[in-house]
């Protein structure tokens, strides 16, 4: 039987996938500044990878077109969405015996946080077809941005999302990491606790613990205390290798109509030029680069100013998903360019 895996986010890529933001509730009268933010980053990411980019209309394509100066690398699709975070609605790709294949999970919005969510329940399913990828659908539910995986045998994820009530209520600990290990092909599950200010997730991991490498970590210094510290040194002793742990500084406080913002430079991407940085215009932006150009020294860092993005309570990672790198990847054509 073919070995599945779950690959790291710095394994090569085919693609990256992202869904154009177009819901005014998420972002009101910042969604300008959003979508020239993200443009940015497109044309970085083109750089190594064609850059996927879902939308509704026409008119939508036409905004990505015009702010990436209608870049070849930059396709636009003809799939609708009720909202923008492509980590949680789109499919995570696992690999087995070189193929790929497409895990949707239930989605609920972050436990019925945000409806209608119709459109995004769907969308997982409809990306795989879109690219030729057989789907599976998982029995629970949960989103793209509470799973990380470093490509070998750790999963890392949070007992505050996947264990939730509002998303799997009864769920044990037990058979939430029985039905990831099926599915990701990951042996060992990571538990670690954490939850920003402002967060609506429910503390996914990738705004709090990150692999920049198979046994290498990053984890936010406002979650680096005992309890994980102690979490990821039970993962060394089961993996039987030494961790190097690093932590990324916390960005300043930023207040929206008086409420905090998520704001984390652990949200990075990785992609196959770049990572791209979320920053928030504090020092910490500067000490972010500095620890990541260590991490990844054969990536450029790629800061994009994130202080629009946060607005919709997520920033780069949150928006963007990956498909993995296989033999027979075909690029699909854009259903708005003629």
């Amino acid at each position: 039987m073919s070995k599945r895996i779950f690959p790291a986010e710095w394994a090569l890529h085919a693609a990256s996938w992202f869904t154009w933001p177009a819901n005014p509730d998420t972002w009101t009268d910042a969604i300008d500044a959003v979508r020239r933010d993200l443009a940015s980053a497109f044309v970085e990411i083109a750089r190594g990878e064609p850059v996927l980019v879902n939308v509704a209309s026409a008119e939508e394509a036409e905004q990505v077109h015009e702010l990436t100066g209608g870049h070849p690398d930059v396709v636009t699709l003809n799939l609708p969405s009720n909202d923008s975070w492509c980590r949680d609605h789109g499919p995570t790709i696992v690999m087995e015996g070189g193929r790929p294949k497409a895990i949707t999970w239930n989605y609920n919005a972050w436990g019925g946080k945000y409806p209608p969510y119709d459109l995004d329940a769907k969308l997982g399913a409809q990306m795989a077809a879109c690219i030729g990828v057989p789907h599976e659908k998982a029995s629970i539910t949960l989103e793209g941005g509470a799973l990380e995986s470093n490509g070998e045998d750790i999963l890392l994820t949070t007992a505050s999302c996947v264990l939730n009530p509002n998303r799997n209520p009864g769920l044990t600990r037990e058979d939430a990491e029985r039905h990831l290990i099926e599915r990701l092909g990951l042996p060992i599950v990571g538990w670690l606790e954490g939850e920003l200010d402002g967060d609506d997730t429910d503390g996914h991991i990738d705004n709090l613990v990150r692999f920049s490498g198979p046994y290498s970590i990053l984890i936010a210094e406002s979650i680096a205390g005992l309890a994980n510290i102690l979490e990821l040194n039970r993962l060394e002793q089961i993996s039987g290798r030494t961790f190097r742990m690093d932590t990324l500084p916390s960005p300043p406080v930023l207040l929206h109509e008086g409420h905090p913002l998520p704001c984390s430079h652990m949200n990075f991407y990785v992609t196959n030029a770049c990572v791209i940085l979320p920053t928030y215009g504090g020092e910490s932006d500067q000490t972010a680069q500095r620890t990541l150009t260590e991490h990844f020294p054969s990536h450029n860092i790629v800061p994009v100013d994130c202080r629009s993005i946060i607005r919709g309570l997520g920033a780069i990672h949150c928006l963007s998903q990956q498909i993995p790198a296989f033999d027979g990847f075909i690029r699909p054509t854009d259903d708005f360019l003629s």
